[in-house]
């Protein structure tokens, strides 16, 4: 990120990022962060999942909040609630516009407008199980990024690009991630 402006831009107190890249770079224990979920299955096809806290650098911080998920009623919910893929592409969206906010911020760019569209096609013969040649999930998940603000179109691309780079949800969803699950059936 470049180190251009001071104060707050975007809603972004670019002085206090500085420190935090500051102290991540000279105390990489302080850049180590651990998230976690607890979901709760609450009947039919709706979903209450809980953050309790996480931590940083060694320290817990609590984090009160509750995430409701459900289903259309065409895929059987109630539709309270956007479903799992909605959250997904939600989680992607907001986890880049953080960079891209962060991004315009340290370079001294006021946006005016930032949106992310998120569409991706799945065939339910997959996740149904009727045709196991059918993947059950996406084969590509497209997105646009449309931004507005006093920067230029080379400022803007070079934005793009580091969060291309370095968005954490980005980089989850283009890469195989390992994924260790344990099974504890209680009688």
């Amino acid at each position: 990120m470049a180190d251009k402006a001071t104060g707050i831009i975007n809603g972004i107190d670019t002085d206090g990022l500085r420190q935090v890249l500051k102290d991540v770079a000279a105390d990489p224990a302080k850049g180590q962060v651990k998230f976690q979920v607890a979901s709760t299955w609450t009947g039919q096809c709706r979903i209450e999942t809980k953050v309790s806290s996480y931590q940083i650098g060694g320290q817990t911080v609590t984090r009160p909040h509750t995430i409701v998920i459900d289903e259309p009623v065409e895929l059987l919910g109630r539709n309270d609630a956007p479903n799992p893929q909605e959250v997904l592409m939600a989680a992607f969206n907001s986890c880049i516009m953080v960079g891209y906010t962060m991004g315009a911020a340290m370079k001294g760019i006021k946006l005016e407008k930032l949106v992310v569209e998120t569409e991706g096609d799945l065939d339910l013969r997959g996740f149904l199980g009727i045709d196991p040649k059918i993947k059950p999930g996406y084969d590509t998940i497209h997105y646009r990024v449309i931004m507005k603000g006093n920067g230029t179109d080379a400022q803007f691309q070079e934005i793009h690009e580091t969060v291309c780079a370095t968005s954490p949800n980005r980089f989850n969803i283009a890469q195989p991630i390992k994924l260790d699950a344990k099974l504890i059936v209680e009688k």
